[in-house]
């Protein structure tokens, strides 16, 4: 284990955690609210502690596998940590545990909220938690790689521990001109949004704090009723399409800004993905029909809220629960499945709910023909059996985990319904659930036990599990 290159990592990271949080500083001072301290205080202290040890630098700047890992697992919690003071120093009433719930639920972006009414937190705080969505949607550390030693550094590692999906690679030669294509994108589609939503009349901020947790998928919403507040098809539309984008695999973008869209469109996953929505939407659509005046708004709310649970965005724009059981039911598997891989979206993914599908078909096919070799193909390409075995074996890690947090949320006298949606969507980075979570409800009369357990799951799905188990084993803590 290279202990000081990984500490040199994590002293740039807080750095630039540091920076960011100058951010919500400015708007506090904008609008003239008290509680600017609550971020300079921190911005400031983690300044100085950054620089009173700029002089620490590695002599080994090669991190392997173990290494990013242990740098994802450690700053993401790092992150959290800090994140959740300015909520605490506010004075707005939450306890610390309370504020890291917050704080944890911006950055993992899955948009579950102790606050109770929203709309009486400073303009600071809502800017502070729309951002963390934004930060947390392509990963709190990818953006540090772009300045990253390049020289024998092997970062890609810490890009392959934090990014999404069954496997990730370079877009390009180098990892800080993968970042840079990344983030280039990442950037222009949220600016693309935040005009869009200015078209439709949203305020100024307003657009560009939803923007933020549109694009991140998260779904902090600044109003008690999420995007139904605004009362309008256009910007409800606007956000379901962008958030339908924001779940389609980076990659892709890349390949049609290259002029490579025909690549683009060959992908299985994109197309998976694009079927699952049209199917669920026009489902859904059909069943809450005698629920709405007509068709045209039972399509309208079953797109939105399709769009908003697979992409594990968390936006609502109407009451679900009250919704038929088939809805319901519908809206559950697609806290499951999530969005593609490589997008800012949470859930199991596409890739690996179309591997896992392929690799059933293919033990129904080998136990009718023994002899028969049979090879699993996702984009016309083969899989090798670790892909497809690493894929059966994240799918049962997660629900194991799903099915302890369920058991630990009931010591809370949680009903089942409302104890697996809570799980479920938090281990999926999804935000609402049914019941007690349903849309529009707070978790702030949840247990300290609950919290913690939903803090838990909500970090070990955006890492995909193994970064923080990985921190409870002796071996990664070996210097050899």
């Amino acid at each position: 284990m290279n202990y000081t290159m990984v500490f040199f990592i994590l002293r740039k990271f807080i750095g630039m955690t540091a920076i960011l949080m100058l951010l919500p500083l400015l708007v506090s001072v904008i609008y003239g609210e008290a509680n600017f301290w609550a971020f300079l205080v921190p911005s400031l202290t983690l300044l100085l502690l950054s620089f009173a040890t700029r002089k620490m630098k590695p002599k080994n700047t090669t991190i392997y596998a173990k290494e990013g890992y242990l740098i994802v697992a450690l700053a993401w919690l790092i992150v959290s940590l800090i994140g959740a003071l300015p909520y605490y120093l506010s004075n707005v009433g939450l306890s610390y545990l309370h504020s890291l719930f917050e704080a944890v639920s911006g950055f993992t972006t899955t948009g579950s909220s102790v606050l109770a009414n929203v709309e009486t937190m400073p303009y600071s705080l809502l800017f502070w938690r729309s951002f963390t969505n934004w930060i947390g949607g392509m990963g709190v550390l990818v953006f540090l790689l772009a300045i990253l030693p390049q020289t024998n550094s092997r970062s890609v590692h810490v890009m392959r521990a934090e990014m999404t999906g069954h496997q990730v690679g370079k877009l390009v030669s180098k990892v800080k001109n993968t970042v840079i294509i990344l983030y280039g994108i990442y950037i222009l589609m949220t600016l693309v949004l935040i005009g869009l939503l200015l078209l439709g009349r949203m305020p100024l901020f307003d657009s560009i704090v939803t923007a933020f947790a549109t694009a991140g998928t998260g779904g902090f919403a600044i109003k008690n009723l999420s995007i139904a507040f605004y009362r309008s098809p256009y910007i409800e539309t606007i956000i379901g399409i962008f958030m339908i984008l924001f779940g389609i695999n980076f990659n892709l973008y890349f390949l049609a800004f290259t002029a490579h869209i025909k690549n683009a469109l060959k992908s299985e996953e994109l197309w998976w993905y694009l079927g699952i929505i049209l199917v669920s939407t026009v489902a859904i659509a059909c069943n809450i029909y005698s629920t709405y005046q007509n068709a045209v708004q039972s399509l309208r709310y079953g797109f939105f809220q399709v769009s908003s649970i697979i992409t594990t965005t968390g936006f609502t724009t109407a009451d679900y629960n009250l919704w038929p059981n088939f809805s319901k039911t519908i809206l559950v598997l697609l806290m499951f499945v999530g969005g593609m891989a490589g997008s800012t979206a949470g859930g199991l993914k596409v890739s690996r709910l179309v591997i896992l599908v392929k690799s059933m078909l293919r033990e129904v096919r080998t136990l009718i023909s023994p002899r028969s070799v049979k090879v699993i193909k996702l984009d016309g390409q083969g899989l090798n059996d670790r892909v497809v075995s690493d894929v059966n074996i994240y799918f049962f890690t997660l629900m194991v985990l799903l099915a302890f947090s369920v058991l630990l949320l009931s010591l809370d006298n949680l009903d089942l319904v409302t104890a697996f949606t809570a799980a479920v969507t938090s281990i999926n980075n999804v935000g609402p659930g049914l019941n007690g979570v349903g849309p529009f409800k707070s978790l702030d009369g949840l247990s300290n036990l609950s919290l913690l357990v939903l803090i838990f799951d909500m970090l070990v799905g955006r890492l995909e599990i193994f970064p923080i188990i990985m921190l409870f084993s002796p071996s990664i803590w070996k210097k050899k």
